[in-house]
């Protein structure tokens, strides 16, 4: 898949790598400033610091799949230390370095074998999980959002959002997003997105008959 190819997903046309590169240059414009002590502020993901998310990132816009497999088998098939590996390669000796890799992927369409939608999903939900704790706001596209959750609806790559929200019925209060029957929960399509990846932080803005289920869903990976 070239840069502009479009990806099939609900007759969507327009190419998915030009959305994750535009959420990469927001995330970069937002972290430019930041100080010593919020790059070493806890982010949403359990036990990493928003610069840990960030290399992250870096190490997701650098692996291919060739250097992803290798990883695999070097680790002996543990993927959560592949990820803590990858993660040091990228994380560099001070913060202004960290920053200076993510800058230097912003335009990368160099990914693991996972589709190009799940990458959008990692700048998505990672840039989050840096943001909120952060208390930096961010006003994304609908249609990106809208394309994200329609993804990860039908999905469970690379994480179990598909499954999170069987039997309940999800429908944003800004968008057109809305799939599944059962027990509503209805709020904002990033709310919605964040809950199905697994972040409970977000439940407090989910209302519904069904919010109380996704958000005992959302405290497991």
């Amino acid at each position: 898949m070239t840069e502009l190819e479009p990806e099939a997903t609900g007759g969507h046309t327009i190419g998915i790598w030009p959305l994750v590169h535009a959420e990469r240059a927001a995330l970069a414009a937002d972290l430019a400033d930041l100080t010593g002590g919020q790059w070493a502020t806890p982010s949403l993901c359990t036990g990493l610091t928003v610069r840990e998310v960030l290399a992250h990132l870096i190490a997701g816009a650098s692996l291919n799949p060739v250097r992803w497999l290798a990883g695999v088998v070097r680790c002996r098939f543990d993927f959560d230390k592949q990820v803590a590996m990858r993660l040091a390669e990228q994380l560099g000796a001070t913060p202004a370095e960290t920053i200076d890799r993510f800058r230097s992927v912003l335009t990368s369409t160099t990914k693991p074998p996972v589709p190009t939608l799940a990458m959008l999903g990692e700048t998505i939900v990672h840039a989050q999980d840096i943001r909120l704790p952060l208390g930096i706001r961010h006003d994304y596209p609908i249609g990106t959002l809208t394309r994200l959750a329609e993804y990860y609806q039908g999905s469970d790559l690379p994480v179990l959002t598909k499954t999170r929200i069987r039997g309940l019925r999800l429908a944003a209060t800004d968008g057109p997003f809305n799939t599944g029957s059962g027990p509503l929960v209805s709020g904002t399509t990033l709310a919605l997105t964040m809950a199905m990846a697994g972040r409970g932080s977000y439940c407090d803005e989910l209302q519904g008959d069904g919010s109380a289920t996704l958000r005992e869903r959302s405290q497991t990976p």
